[in-house]
């Protein structure tokens, strides 16, 4: 029998210690891989999402929620604003490009974005089959979209008010899907696509029809208007021409105007400012659980001597060197590691499909629940390291016991 079975069949000999062991090792592991999987994706995926975008104009309200609203499309946004006053900002010598963006309706809780080509070719978007919009009530959908909703080129659909699945149908005029967009791992993934027209017709629509039951729409509800004087957005991507506009505007806007202008880079920094405490301190608990794994390890290998002292110093009796004990004791560390690290990044990697299933469904964005960080691979060592260090005295130890004492029972 060679030194894996015998190491192999010593752990399994005692369940209880060894689970014990393995259970606060993988739980470690399975915290700090969750952390660093979410980390490094919310990071690539807010850093990809605002690339491209200086500034964020819309209406008065939090600077924080109009990002998210109007960039990462995952909250409500802050009111409407005049498609005049928009457009003189478009028209400004700073501004490079001025991209607008409508709510208002969705279908089975995805976005429909009034916007323009332009927005889609932000994001290197390109279309996996069909094409652009190119009249009123035409759509293009995002990847997510089509693989959710069964829709292809050429299907129709009602669209509802907001974001709620099940609210009342706009049922007076079908959209149609005029192509979709190949996957692109941004934001346009779990949108819907329209010209603006199509946005202020539905809900201009909906006014004639009903003008009682519109006027208690929010925000969220009513993207449009009756006439041109009064239409209005959401809001406006913006990219400057230079650094001066990022000096100048942001400020203009925000105390000589009924808008609000939001930096992306500075609100998502604040976001993972706040974001990073609790994960560093969740980090530092598994950290310790891991330290507290290799403490556990260290007391079932060393209260396991007194048990197998004897069948030690009888392999020595036969022939079995020191170093070959010690090699044994040490091989039970790494395998306890080695089995600890891997079921721990398993379970890590499985709770992000499940937070990746959630925010698909909430938000529209999803993980790579398949990819291995780097962070990760490093944590490989310090686990390994654990182990090894947990199970070195142990073995020192047994390498050391007298072969005839212990034998003749005097040990």
């Amino acid at each position: 029998m060679n030194l894996l079975q015998l190491s192999t069949k010593s752990l399994w000999s005692k369940p209880a210690g060894t689970g014990v062991s393995l259970l606060l090792l993988s739980l470690g592991v399975a915290i700090i891989s969750l952390l660093f999987l979410l980390t490094r994706q919310l990071e690539e995926k807010f850093q990809k999402n605002i690339s491209g975008i200086d500034m964020v104009v819309g209406a008065k309200g939090s600077p924080l929620q109009l990002i998210l609203s109007a960039v990462f499309q995952i909250d409500n946004p802050t009111g409407n604003i005049s498609l005049q006053e928009a457009g003189k900002l478009k028209r400004n010598r700073l501004v490079a490009q001025a991209i607008p963006l409508a709510y208002g309706d969705s279908y089975q809780g995805y976005r429909l974005v009034g916007t323009e080509p332009s927005y889609p070719k932000l994001y290197n978007a390109t279309l996996a089959s069909g094409s652009l919009w190119n009249s009123a009530y035409e759509v293009v959908l995002g990847s997510q979209v089509a693989g959710a909703t069964g829709l292809k080129v050429g299907d129709s659909f009602y669209s509802a008010h907001g974001l709620v699945q099940g609210a009342m149908d706009h049922d007076e005029h079908p959209f149609t899907v005029a192509g979709i967009l190949a996957q692109s791992n941004s934001v346009l993934d779990g949108l819907i696509l329209t010209g603006l027209e199509s946005i202020w017709a539905v809900h201009e629509h909906g006014k004639a029809e009903a003008p009682a039951q519109e006027a208690n729409h929010s925000a969220e509800e009513s993207a449009g208007g009756h006439t041109a004087e009064d239409r209005e957005i959401t809001a406006m991507l913006i990219k400057f021409r230079g650094p001066m506009g990022m000096v100048m505007l942001p400020r203009q806007i925000n105390e000589r105007s009924n808008m609000q202008a939001a930096v992306p880079a500075v609100e998502i920094n604040r976001l993972f400012s706040l974001l990073g405490v609790g994960m560093d301190l969740l980090k530092t608990i598994a950290y310790a659980i891991i330290i507290i794994a290799g403490f556990s390890f260290f007391l079932a290998l060393y209260n396991s001597l007194r048990e197998r002292k004897y069948e030690l110093a009888l392999m020595r009796s036969m022939g079995a060197s020191g170093t070959k004990i010690f090699s044994l004791l040490l091989l039970e560390g790494i395998l306890l590691s080695i089995t600890g690290y891997v079921a721990g990044i398993i379970i890590g990697h499985l709770g992000l499909l499940l937070l990746s299933n959630f925010t698909s469904s909430s938000f529209g964005y999803e993980f790579e629940f398949l990819r291995l960080t780097k962070e990760e691979v490093i944590l490989a060592a310090g686990v390994l390291a654990t182990g090894m260090l947990s199970a070195a005295i142990p073995a020192i130890k047994a390498m050391r016991t007298p072969v005839s004492e212990t034998l003749s029972g005097s040990k």
